[in-house]
């Protein structure tokens, strides 16, 4: 999953480059708006700081929102409530004030990037990848033609992965996502279940393992 991390300031940039790559992400470093807004396509979500120094950040958010629905969280100094209103109401999924706790913060991404997914699953909600067809709305799945029996949690993990072919999501995710708690989960059980999925599936190479991080549907 890659993220954009717009901050000019070098400290604050690194360190949260350094920490998001060190949590299975792909974060790059940008330290201008005009930066992001000729590179959001490659991106699935943006941190995006308000005290940039070729824009302020309010008027890159809306020009980003005038091309792209991309998911961007605004980290910023400003706490007032007038620019927390702004910022929102700009187009922002959400918006962490200074310094950050990261966990919180990659907490508040990720469910921005879940409410994102939800207009896409509803419009689209047959994904076919080879001869495999998933129906999100029947909570179906077809190998070759042919009906695969999923219980609820492989289904539910199926669903997690299909809704953006190609990009890697997380163990912590899968895990939030399906059992309620990432923390308190014992990560067996999403091995378990991943291992009964694949057999049923039929399809090696379908769900490639990410060493360190987590799952990808697809190429």
């Amino acid at each position: 999953m890659r993220l954009a991390v717009v901050e000019d300031d070098d400290g604050v940039g690194d360190a949260l480059v350094e920490a998001l790559n060190a949590r299975g992400y792909r974060a790059d470093r940008m330290r201008r708006g005009a930066d992001l807004l000729t590179a959001h396509s490659g991106y699935d979500a943006v941190i995006l700081d308000l005290g940039l120094p070729d824009c302020d950040g309010l008027v890159v958010l809306r020009q980003l929102r005038e091309v792209s629905a991309v998911p961007v969280l605004i980290l910023t100094a400003r706490s007032d409530e007038r620019t927390i209103v702004r910022g929102l109401r700009g187009g922002a999924d959400d918006y962490v004030v200074k310094p950050p706790r990261i966990a919180e913060m990659i907490a508040r991404l990720e469910n921005a990037m879940r409410r994102a997914e939800q207009p896409a699953r509803r419009a689209n909600p047959v994904v076919r990848t080879g001869d495999v067809r998933v129906d999100l709305a029947a909570h179906t799945v077809e190998v070759a033609g042919q009906p695969i029996t999923l219980t609820q949690k492989e289904f539910q993990l199926v669903a997690a992965l299909v809704v953006r072919p190609g990009a890697a999501v997380s163990r912590q995710q899968l895990m939030d996502r399906i059992w309620g708690d990432a923390f308190v989960t014992v990560s067996r059980s999403l091995d378990v279940h991943m291992t009964g999925l694949r057999a049923k599936l039929g399809r090696p190479g379908l769900i490639t393992t990410i060493r360190g991080y987590g799952y990808r549907w697809g190429q």
